[in-house]
C-alpha cells in the first residue's frame, strides 16, 4: 500500500521515482549528449519537469500538462530528446491509468498530434520517419501500459471485494443458521414442555380431587392418572434428551430417531391416547398412509401435539378431530375441535365472586391466550420450516381449526 503524505498530495514512492528519474535523466543527456551538451540550465529543465512526477497519481491530469510544458524549452535547446521524453511518457501513462478506454483513445490522438507538430516545427533538422514512428510506438505504449495497469487495479479490487462479499455471505448465513437453530429448539421445548406439563396438571389435578374425598374415591382411577402422570414425565425426559443433544454436538443434531415414532405417524397413537387419559375424545383418522420424510413427519408431531395443548389447556374442548390425507403429494393435516376457540373471552365467573377474583381470572385469560399465540405462531413456522402452510382459526361451527399443507418430502430451500 502507498503511503500518502499528511496533506494526501505526493507519495513517499512517487517522490522517490521522480527522483531516480530526475537522476537517470541527468545521467543519460550527460553521457550522451545530443546537438547540445547538457549544462546547468538543460539539469534545471530535468528536474523542473521531473518534480510534479511526485503528485503523478494525486492529481495525474495537471501533472502531465506541467510535465509536457516544462520540458518543451528542453527540447527547444537541442538537449537529449529521450531524457526528457521518459518524463512525459510517465505522466502520460499515470493519466491512462486512470481514465476509461475511449478517453484513453482520444488522448492518444491528441498528445500524438501536439508531439508531431512539435518535431516538425520545434528544432533545426527535420526529424526523420523513423524518428515519427518511433515517438508514436512510445506514446501508444505508455497508453496501454496504463490501460492495462487500470484493468490490473480493477481485476484486483474485483477479487478483494467478492472476497469480502463472501466472507460477509458466510457471517451471515452463520448467524442466519445460528438463529435458527435456537429458534427450532426453543419451538421444541415449547411444545414437549407445554404438553406434558398441561397432561400432568390434568392428571394430577384428577389424582388430588380423588384422593381428597372421604374415603379416597375410584383408586383404580387415581392410580390410572398417577401412571399417566409418570409415563409422561419418563416421554418428556426422553424427547427432552434428544433435543438438547444438538447443544453438545452438532452432527448428532438430536436424530428423530431418538424419539420412536416422531418421524412417522406412529407417534401420533400416544399423542391422541394421552390426550384421551385427560378427559378428552379424540378421533384419529389417516394416520395408516404412507410415511412422509422424517422432517415433514416431526412437523406433523409438533403440530398435532401444540392443537392438543391447546384443545386441553385453553379451549376446555369435549372432543377433538385429527385428519390425515395425501393428496397430489401434499399431506394435509386437519385438527379441530369443538372448544370455546383460544380468541373467545375467558371464563371470569359468571358475575359470582369478589371484583378482585373477577381481575384475577380475566388477567389469567389474557396470559392464557397470549401462550396460545406463541404456539400457533411455532405451529406457522414449523410448517414453513418444511415448506408448508398453515392456517389457523375459529372453525366455522365452532371450536378452534388448525389446517396445514405440507409436502410428503421436504423442499429445497424451505426455512
Amino acid at each position: 500500500m502507498t503511503k500518502r503524505s499528511t496533506r494526501g498530495g505526493a507519495s513517499v514512492a512517487d517522490a522517490l521515482l521522480a527522483l531516480v528519474l530526475a537522476a537517470g535523466a541527468i545521467w543519460f543527456a550527460w553521457m550522451l549528449p545530443g546537438q547540445r551538451a547538457l549544462d546547468p540550465l538543460g539539469v534545471a529543465l530535468l528536474v523542473g519537469g521531473a518534480i510534479p512526477l511526485a503528485w503523478r497519481r494525486a492529481r495525474p491530469g495537471t501533472v502531465l500538462v506541467a510535465t509536457f510544458v516544462l520540458t518543451v524549452p528542453y527540447h527547444s535547446r537541442e538537449y537529449l530528446h529521450e531524457s526528457a521524453a521518459v518524463l512525459a511518457l510517465v505522466a502520460l501513462g499515470t493519466v491512462a491509468a486512470y481514465i476509461r478506454r475511449e478517453e484513453a483513445i482520444a488522448l492518444t490522438f491528441a498528445v500524438l498530434f501536439v508531439v508531431i507538430v512539435a518535431m516538425s516545427h520545434g528544432g533545426r533538422d527535420e526529424p526523420t520517419w523513423r524518428d515519427r514512428c518511433g515517438m508514436v510506438g512510445w506514446v501508444i505504449a505508455a497508453v496501454v501500459a496504463g490501460q492495462a495497469w487500470r484493468s490490473h487495479r480493477a481485476y484486483v479490487c474485483a477479487i478483494i471485494d467478492r472476497a469480502e462479499r463472501a466472507e460477509r455471505t458466510r457471517d451471515e448465513v452463520a448467524r442466519r443458521r445460528v438463529a435458527e437453530e435456537r429458534l427450532r429448539i426453543a419451538r421444541d421445548l415449547h411444545d414437549l414442555l407445554a404438553h406434558s406439563i398441561t397432561l400432568i396438571g390434568v392428571q394430577a389435578g384428577v389424582a388430588a380431587h380423588l384422593a381428597a374425598q372421604e374415603p379416597p374415591a375410584e383408586r383404580a382411577v387415581m392410580v390410572g392418572a398417577l401412571d399417566t402422570i409418570a409415563e409422561t414425565c419418563r416421554d418428556a425426559r426422553h424427547e427432552l434428551r434428544a433435543t438438547l443433544s444438538v447443544l453438545r454436538d452438532a452432527e448428532e443434531a438430536a436424530s428423530y430417531e431418538a424419539v420412536p415414532g416422531l418421524a412417522g405417524f406412529d407417534g401420533l397413537v400416544p399423542l391422541a391416547g394421552a390426550a384421551r387419559s385427560a378427559g378428552i375424545e379424540v378421533v384419529l383418522t389417516g394416520h395408516q398412509g404412507p410415511p412422509p420424510a422424517p422432517e415433514v413427519g416431526v412437523a406433523v408431531y409438533r403440530i398435532v401435539q401444540e392443537a392438543l395443548t391447546n384443545a386441553v389447556k385453553h379451549a376446555q374442548a369435549r372432543s377433538v378431530w385429527i385428519e390425515l390425507s395425501v393428496v397430489d403429494a401434499e399431506l394435509r393435516l386437519t385438527v379441530r375441535d369443538d372448544g370455546r376457540g383460544i380468541a373467545s373471552e375467558p371464563d371470569v365467573g359468571h358475575g359470582t365472586g369478589p371484583e378482585v377474583g373477577r381481575g384475577t381470572e380475566v388477567a389469567a385469560g389474557h396470559e392464557a391466550r397470549k401462550e396460545a399465540g406463541f404456539g400457533i405462531v411455532g405451529m406457522a413456522e414449523r410448517a414453513r420450516s418444511v415448506g408448508g402452510t398453515l392456517v389457523a382459526g375459529p372453525g366455522p361451527e365452532g371450536g378452534f381449526r388448525v389446517e396445514a399443507v405440507l409436502p410428503m418430502s421436504e423442499r429445497a430451500g424451505a426455512g
